[in-house]
């Protein structure tokens, strides 16, 4: 992933969906944890499901993505889910 010039949807207010506040419990971060990893957001690409995103981020100094979903009709950037980076 090497785009890091931000689409105008980057802006547009962060709707949690029931997937990620589920992973939330699952891998034990918060709202709170999710908006400083988007926050700290490094870069972003398509993700495996049309019109979706991967965003690159970090969380406790582990690599992590963010899976999001702009919706263009209520202009809101939708958080499908986020999880770590396996590294090798």
């Amino acid at each position: 992933m090497a785009k890091t010039e931000w689409p105008g949807w980057w802006e547009w207010e962060l709707e949690l969906t029931p997937h990620v506040l589920k992973r939330m419990l699952d891998r034990r971060f918060t709202e709170v944890d999710l908006r400083r990893m988007l926050q700290g957001a490094t870069a972003y690409g398509p993700d495996v499901c049309e019109g979706r995103f991967a965003i690159d981020t970090r969380h406790k100094s582990k690599p992590w993505q963010v899976i999001v979903e702009p919706d263009d009709d209520d202009l809101l950037l939708v958080a499908i889910t986020a999880h770590p980076v396996e590294t090798r």
